[in-house]
């Protein structure tokens, strides 16, 4: 089976409202390669490790989550992006990545697909009012200590979190995946008792502990693996395109 590269990138494109969301780097294609995809190998970032691995598995086409050519970085292309970009040129390479439309989904996306790991009922979103947020609010199905919901992270994301325990029962919780630690404050806001993200700032620490609520930074990697591998499943269930997700360890 196969599907032409903008057939795809439409229907991706529709999908994830893509078009509707500003983000901090491009959505969509990155890099063209072959203009027929077959084989589609996901990671969380097109890093060389990924590229190499995509380059084994003979893949016309890669889905990140972490792509290139973010606001505010050189825009040059020497060292290290000269090399990750001449490698899918010389393979014919498709390299297609979704930001934040792969973090708010609602089906596929990083953060509802990390509560399914760890049985999190959904709630609401965590900036209240907004019902495109980032992060989202909800439920354990009963209270668990900080150490038994860290245990739960652990047994899930394979990865012990680092935990900021403000030593109260958890049931309700605030999570954000990714780089998200300044969501804290609407997880503050949002009265939960504990917030998860992948990332933590030292001024997170005392923040937690003065408001009484419970921090978990799981890693960025780790919460963030599981929109590319949902997406990727979901487009082998629609077009029957060969998907592979590529797990390229990050202790972040």
């Amino acid at each position: 089976m196969s599907i032409n590269i903008r057939t795809l990138l439409a229907t991706l494109n529709t999908y994830l409202e893509a078009e509707s969301i500003s983000d901090y780097c491009p959505n969509g294609l990155q890099v063209e390669g072959h203009p027929e995809v077959r084989h589609i190998v996901s990671g969380v970032t097109a890093s060389q490790a990924l590229i190499d691995a995509a380059i084994q598995r003979q893949a016309d086409t890669i889905l990140v989550h972490h792509g290139y050519f973010w606001k505010g970085e050189d825009q040059v292309i020497t060292g290290m992006k000269q090399r990750r970009i001449k490698s899918l040129l010389q393979h014919n390479i498709n390299l297609i990545a979704y930001h934040l439309p792969l973090d708010i989904h609602p089906e596929v996306g990083n953060n509802v697909q990390l509560a399914d790991r760890l049985g999190l009922k959904v709630t609401g979103p965590l900036q209240a009012g907004n019902p495109r947020s980032v992060g989202l609010i909800g439920e354990l199905p009963q209270p668990l200590s900080s150490a038994q919901f860290s245990s739960l992270i652990e047994t899930a994301l394979q990865r012990a979190p680092l935990v900021i325990d403000s030593g109260k029962p958890i049931r309700t919780v605030g999570w954000c995946t990714g780089g998200a630690q300044s969501y804290l404050s609407h997880a503050i806001e949002a009265g939960v008792d504990a917030f998860i993200t992948g990332e933590i700032s030292e001024h997170s620490t005392h923040s937690a502990l003065e408001n009484g609520i419970t921090y978990f930074a799981a890693g960025h990697h780790a919460t963030e693996r599981y929109g590319v591998q949902a997406l990727g499943q979901w487009i082998t269930e629609r077009f029957g395109i060969e998907h592979e997700y590529v797990e390229c360890p990050n202790p972040v």
